[in-house]
C-alpha cells in the first residue's frame, strides 16, 4: 500500500463524515460516495472528492472503507453488482466499519479472499465526537498483517487499535460493546429519574458519581445532555436496538446468557414503540421517566 494510499469512503453519515474529514486532514486523498449528495458536496468542500457510486469511488482507490447502518447496506455494497468485491483490484484493502453481523463480515471476508482482496472487520467506539476528535477505539477482525498493513489509516481515525481476532471477532467485541453502552445509559437514566424524584440536585449528585467508582464515559459525555432533556441523535435509538439485537443473535448461537442485555434490548424497542426511534440512545431516559409516572408526553 502506498505510504499515502487514496481513500475510498463509502456512507457519509453521522460518523463517516467526520471519519474522511480526519482522513484528508492526515494527508490522505479520499474520495467519497454516499446515498445523499449534500454529505459527499460537505466532504468537497474539506478537500475530499467525490465518487460517482461504488464502483468508481472502489477503482480509483488503494483502500475502501464502507461505514453503513446495517447487514444488508453492507452486503449490498460489498458483495452487489458492480459492489466493491466486484469491482476491486487484487491486493486492495477493504476495511468495513459499520457495526454488522458477525456472520456478514466473515461472508464479506472470505468473498473477498477468492479475489485476493484484503479485508478487515474494524467497528469502531467512541460515537459522534470521537469520530470527530479521531480518537476512535477500533476492534480489528482478520489477518494480523492486514492489520498491520491498516495501520497508518487506522491511526487517522482513531487511538485505540487493537487486533481481537479473526475475521467476525471485531463485530463480535463490538456487540458487547453495545451492550455495556446501553446497560450503562438505562443506569445513568434511573439514577437521574432517582435523584429528581428525590428532590435532590441531579447535576451536583452527577458530578460526585463521575468521580467515584461509578464515574465511566457515558456520564462524561451524556449527563449534560441528558439533565438538558437533549436527546440530539449522536447514535440513535434504531441502531442500537438493532445492534442488541446482533448481541443477542451472537449469545444464542454460543450459548451465553445475557439477561441484562435482553432487558435493556426490550427498552430500547419500547422507546421505538413510542415513536422515539430517531432520537440519541441517551432517550432511554425518556422512557425511564414514563415508567416513573414523571412524563407525560
Amino acid at each position: 500500500m502506498p505510504e499515502r494510499a487514496r481513500i475510498g469512503f463509502i456512507g457519509l453519515g453521522v460518523m463517516g463524515l467526520p471519519m474522511a474529514a480526519n482522513l484528508v486532514m492526515n494527508g490522505f486523498e479520499v474520495i467519497g460516495h454516499n446515498r445523499s449528495r449534500s454529505a459527499v458536496d460537505k466532504l468537497a468542500a474539506l478537500g475530499g472528492r467525490v465518487g460517482q457510486s461504488v464502483a468508481d469511488v472502489t477503482r480509483n482507490s488503494d483502500v475502501v472503507i464502507t461505514m453503513l447502518p446495517d447487514s444488508p447496506d453492507v452486503e449490498a455494497v460489498a458483495l452487489g453488482e458492480n459492489g466493491i468485491i466486484d469491482t476491486a483490484q487484487s491486493g486492495q484493502l477493504y476495511i468495513d466499519m459499520s457495526t454488522i453481523s458477525p456472520r456478514t463480515a466473515v461472508a464479506v471476508a472470505d468473498a473477498a479472499a477468492t479475489r485476493g482482496i484484503r479485508a478487515l472487520d474494524a467497528p469502531v467506539s467512541g460515537g459522534e465526537q470521537g469520530a470527530i476528535d479521531g480518537t476512535l477505539s477500533i476492534m480489528c477482525g482478520g489477518d494480523a498483517s492486514t492489520v498491520e498493513l491498516a495501520q497508518p489509516v487506522l491511526r487517522a481515525l482513531g487511538t485505540t487499535i487493537v487486533h481481537v481476532g479473526p475475521s467476525g471477532s471485531g463485530q463480535i467485541v463490538k456487540a458487547a460493546n453495545q451492550l455495556v453502552v446501553a446497560g450503562t445509559i438505562e443506569l445513568v437514566a434511573e439514577a437521574i429519574v432517582l435523584l429528581e424524584a428525590s428532590g435532590v440536585d441531579a447535576t451536583a449528585g452527577l458530578s460526585v458519581l463521575a468521580g467515584g467508582l461509578a464515574g465511566n464515559r457515558i456520564l462524561d459525555r451524556k449527563a449534560a445532555s441528558m439533565l438538558a432533556r437533549d436527546f440530539s441523535p449522536g447514535f440513535r435509538i434504531d441502531l442500537h436496538h438493532k445492534d442488541l439485537q446482533i448481541a443477542l443473535a451472537v449469545a444464542e448461537q454460543v450459548k451465553a446468557v445475557i439477561p441484562v442485555g435482553a432487558l435493556v434490548s426490550q427498552l430500547l424497542a419500547a422507546v421505538r414503540a413510542q415513536g422515539d426511534g430517531a432520537l440519541d440512545h441517551s432517550a432511554l431516559l425518556k422512557l425511564t421517566e414514563r415508567l416513573s409516572g414523571r412524563r407525560n408526553d
